[in-house]
């Protein structure tokens, strides 16, 4: 939703362009359709399907030079994956937040929806989809609302992005969240303005839910993962029953690119058309525009060469696709730039033929992926200073924050790790470890049963930062606390939102 993405999509391209050199031809193929991955993918070394296994290494020893936040990196050319790299504190095993790429699954369902003859087209009118509601602020602009002008960020609707999504956090304060949405008063013609919406996309995630009879995520789990051989996943939904269809859908990486791969496919998956072709081809086309150059589809940024697509959300989440080339890659991360790693791919992509084998490329890359999993050598612990042991297992009482958090406990020892107890407005109580040592210490339960990763030093004699990582649900918060007397002064930042917020505390009377 930013300039960003408008370099990872100038990186893409270029890796199409050098491709395209090496084998001296630009025209799209058909995958190679040897097998379907639903039960597995198939491996093969990058040399293999025409990569460079030496350049791959290369990206890997760049993110741990360079702490680089990223969680996992798939690379799939040919239908094989050629690279499968998970990055500590990680796991391969562990589902991860797709963040914004959510919308573009909600999109293909709304295709699929389609294609079981649901919904009759993406020119139906929005109001019409609901015809049992009262809405408010109903007028002539409004009823021409149609599903295209949701999948295409271009409603009309007074859907604001900034500051912080501000409409979002609305709908989530809302009793309910698909009500607020169509209740919203019109800001410009349906179809002549992009205004990034991701209450838009609950919208559709309700008018799957209204017109098959099932949750946005059941409906799914029937008609499109079961089919791709999906079985984990986490997809919660808002108070009314209604599954999130801006985010927060999990699945593992190789999953997600199964997603890409059907893409790949223009909809159709082993014997049967999961995604009407004529619907696919048309979600991956240009039809709007975002302020800062970008290109939309349906759910889907597209590039203007029409060389890349790629679902895109915060923190460095990405499926893309790269048609021409065969080529899905998916990215997971707590905060990076994916076109760092870009660069690398570009490289790396030699030819549209096997290349010779390099046997001490594979097995340089094959070390690189085992480092990467590991967590870094840890520092030296540095002496507590003095404040450590008077604030050690004292709870402080927080003001209101956007967190609900409400108290804060850190207790100390020396010469070993601390902890942290926290308790939330819902009464919970979290109690983590906390690293000393510059590694993060996971601990288990976090948000959908996903562990977190804590870590912290002291900035100075009476400043201590708390990293308290989410991981999986990409969340990464930055707790900078300044101990004064019997009050603390807390900056919180987070990493792959940039949302900052500053409150303060007292400790508890005893």
């Amino acid at each position: 939703m930013n300039l960003i993405y408008r370099y990872v999509f100038i990186v893409m391209s270029i890796a199409v362009l050098a491709c395209a050199q090496a084998s001296g031809q630009t025209e799209e193929k058909a995958p190679s359709g040897e097998y379907w991955p639903t039960q597995a993918w198939h491996t093969a070394t990058p040399e293999q399907q025409g990569m460079d296994s030496e350049k791959l290494a290369e990206s890997l020893d760049f993110v741990r030079r360079n702490e680089v936040d990223i969680h996992s990196l798939l690379i799939i050319r040919n239908g094989h994956i050629v690279l499968d790299a998970s990055f500590y504190p990680f796991r391969a095993e562990q589902l991860h937040d797709l963040a914004s790429v959510t919308k573009s699954v909600t999109s293909t369902l709304i295709g699929v929806a389609i294609g079981r003859q649901k919904l009759s087209s993406v020119r139906q009118p929005l109001l019409s989809l609901f015809p049992q509601r009262p809405i408010a602020n109903r007028d002539e602009r409004k009823e021409g609302v149609t599903i295209k002008d949701l999948l295409t960020m271009t409603s009309g609707l007074d859907c604001r992005f900034q500051p912080h999504e501000i409409t979002l956090s609305e709908m989530k304060q809302s009793k309910d969240w698909i009500q607020f949405m169509l209740n919203l008063p019109m800001a410009a013609e349906p179809g002549s303005k992009y205004e990034y919406c991701s209450g838009g996309f609950h919208l559709l995630s309700g008018i799957i839910s209204q017109t098959t009879g099932a949750s946005t995520l059941d409906f799914a789990r029937h008609e499109l993962f079961q089919p791709l051989g999906v079985q984990d996943v986490v997809w919660p939904s808002d108070p009314n029953g209604v599954t999130h269809g801006w985010g927060d859908l999990h699945l593992r990486s190789h999953d997600a690119a199964k997603i890409g791969y059907l893409w790949l496919n223009r909809g159709r998956w082993e014997d049967r058309q999961i995604v009407p072709a004529e619907w696919m081809q048309d979600a991956i086309q240009v039809h709007s525009r975002a302020s800062w150059g970008d290109e939309y589809g349906y759910g889907i940024w597209v590039n203007p060469t029409r060389d890349l697509y790629e679902g895109n959300g915060r923190g460095g989440q990405r499926l893309s696709v790269v048609p021409s080339k065969n080529l899905v890659v998916v990215f997971a991360g707590g905060g990076f730039e994916p076109g760092d790693i870009g660069k690398f791919i570009v490289a790396a992509l030699k030819s549209d033929k096997p290349l010779p084998e390099n046997r001490a490329g594979v097995a340089r890359l094959a070390a690189a992926i085992t480092t990467a999993s590991k967590p870094p050598v840890p520092k030296s612990m540095a002496k507590l200073p003095e404040i450590a042991r008077a604030i050690s297992g004292k709870t402080y009482l927080l003001e209101a924050n956007h967190l609900g958090l409400k108290t804060l406990a850190i207790t100390f020892a020396p010469q070993s790790d601390a902890s942290v107890r926290l308790t939330f407005a819902d009464n919970h109580t979290e109690m983590r470890p906390i690293g000393l040592d510059g590694v993060a210490r996971l601990s288990p339960d976090g948000r959908f049963g996903l562990p977190v990763g804590v870590k912290g030093y002291w900035e100075d004699e009476h400043v201590f930062v708390l990293d308290y990582d989410e991981v999986a649900n990409i969340n990464h918060y930055l707790l900078r606390i300044g101990f004064n007397g019997d009050r603390i002064a807390m900056q919180l930042s987070e990493k792959t939102s940039g949302s900052e917020a500053k409150f303060e505390g007292k400790m508890e009377a005893k």
